[in-house]
């Protein structure tokens, strides 16, 4: 399977190599010569975007991941004016159990004491970033109360997180019962 920051990073370099190329042969038409000082910058500056890019999306990675896991103590600590900023206005917040939450469900359940988290003990995390985009995977043992009946669940849940206005946003999350 080819990696899309690979290929994408492979077609970078022949564009950029192709448009050199056609300013080299407009210059020669016009009996000018390249200036090999600016077709060498030019290369470098290309070849340090591509070395730069693949640390960035470790580095926004990573700060996703971190969110994830303070969202979930959030949770646990009722937090509801830390989540109502990381948590996006359309919101999709599926349960286990199919129940499916708008951002104003999540919060008001959160305010109300419906559910109280009690712990939140997650591993197995990853993350996938895209530009705009960042997918997390992981499983976590979950335990509280739900309008007054305590529950303890092992999950696989998936969060969807998207960029807005340079801030990262919960955009959807599905859990499932892990067996």
């Amino acid at each position: 399977m080819i990696d899309p920051r690979t290929h994408l990073n492979q077609v970078s370099i022949l564009t950029t190599i192709f448009y050199l190329d056609q300013r080299k042969s407009a210059y020669s038409a016009g009996r000018k010569k390249l200036n090999m000082k600016t077709a060498f910058l030019s290369a470098l500056l290309l070849l340090s975007a591509v070395l730069i890019s693949p640390a960035q999306s470790r580095e926004t990675g990573e700060q996703v991941l971190d969110l994830s896991k303070r969202k979930f103590q959030w949770m646990i600590d009722r937090r509801v004016d830390s989540l109502s900023v990381i948590l996006d206005d359309r919101l999709m917040y599926i349960h286990s159990n199919g129940l499916n939450q708008t951002r104003n469900d999540v919060l008001g359940d959160l305010k109300s004491g419906r559910l109280t988290y009690q712990s939140a003990v997650v591993r197995d995390t990853e993350v996938r970033v895209y530009e705009g985009v960042a997918i997390v995977t992981g499983k976590g043992k979950f335990s509280g109360i739900i309008n007054a009946t305590p529950f303890s669940v092992d999950l696989f849940f998936t969060e969807v997180y998207v960029l807005k206005n340079n801030l990262w946003l919960l955009a959807s999350r599905h859990a499932n019962k892990l067996l």
